[in-house]
């Protein structure tokens, strides 16, 4: 099944007459097999509840850990596949009708209220009252998004088909200590060569893409439950301790932080009421 909703109800959720759509369920699967490349005029926010959603476009992957959304703009070819058992809530949203919401794809932090209001939101009926409650809590949904903190939990992928190659590389053996000169020695490239086509193509030295695609894969693997040490050495550190100093850099957290932030607002939450 896939992690987008059906295809027949995509092809006319531009035509329901909302600012707001709503999948109407929360996506409760395993193994979510990647959607075909598809687009919509609405742009789509996916929320991740529990798992990791990847959502690719033709230049970036972005991860989605639990409780961050992703942003699709309306009219961006996009897929998207879960990693491992995910639960995820599904919102398509007129840009027309919220001028004020991103442009470009980009990976959105959801806070405690803006998260109770989504899952409101996934219960909308399809023709709401725009003028009554429901039609008010749409209008607070995008005063919310509007002022959620980005996140840039991306991923460059380059076109040049040699760069394509490395990062199939780099994604395979993650714990590979090889040097920039060796990296680029594999695909046929000098180092000058390689470090000025990422330049070009993705605006990061090799060192920095390289410690981004590891924060990626290391989100998926906490996510997944994996320890901060396993993860650590499944990416070739020598020590935890050197993972977390990577780690805080490139996000601003300890991965220990920052996953127990994802994690912990949901099961406070279940006390709650």
């Amino acid at each position: 099944m896939y992690l987008d909703v059906r295809s027949d109800w995509l092809a006319y959720v531009d035509d329901i007459p909302r600012a707001l759509v709503a999948a109407n369920a929360v996506a409760s699967l395993e193994a979510l097999e990647q959607s075909p490349r598809h687009l919509h005029q609405k742009a789509q926010l996916l929320f991740t509840v529990r798992g990791v959603i990847n959502c690719e476009v033709d230049d970036a992957v972005w991860i989605v850990p639990p409780q961050c959304a992703v942003w699709i703009p309306g009219g961006l070819p996009h897929s998207a596949f879960g990693s491992g058992e995910v639960e995820c809530i599904s919102l398509f949203i007129d840009p027309s009708e919220a001028p004020n919401l991103p442009t470009q794809c980009c990976t959105i932090t959801v806070s405690s209220f803006l998260r109770h209001l989504l899952m409101r939101a996934n219960t909308l009926p399809e023709l709401y009252d725009v003028d009554g409650p429901d039609g008010r809590i749409v209008s607070v949904i995008f005063d919310e998004l509007a002022a959620a903190p980005v996140e840039d939990l991306r991923l460059p992928i380059p076109s040049d088909k040699r760069l394509k190659k490395l990062t199939d590389l780099l994604i395979a053996a993650p714990a590979d200590h090889a040097t920039v000169a060796e990296w680029a020695s594999r695909i046929a490239l000098s180092e000058r060569s390689l470090s000025r086509l990422l330049a070009e193509e993705v605006g990061m030295s090799f060192g920095r893409w390289r410690r981004q695609l590891h924060v990626i894969l290391a989100l998926r693997r906490l996510s997944a439950g994996q320890s901060v040490q396993t993860v650590a050495m499944d990416l070739g550190y020598e020590s935890a301790s050197s993972f977390v100093t990577m780690f805080r850099k490139m996000v601003g957290k300890p991965p220990s932080r920052y996953m127990a932030e994802r994690l912990g607002p949901v099961s406070r939450d279940h006390g709650e009421r």
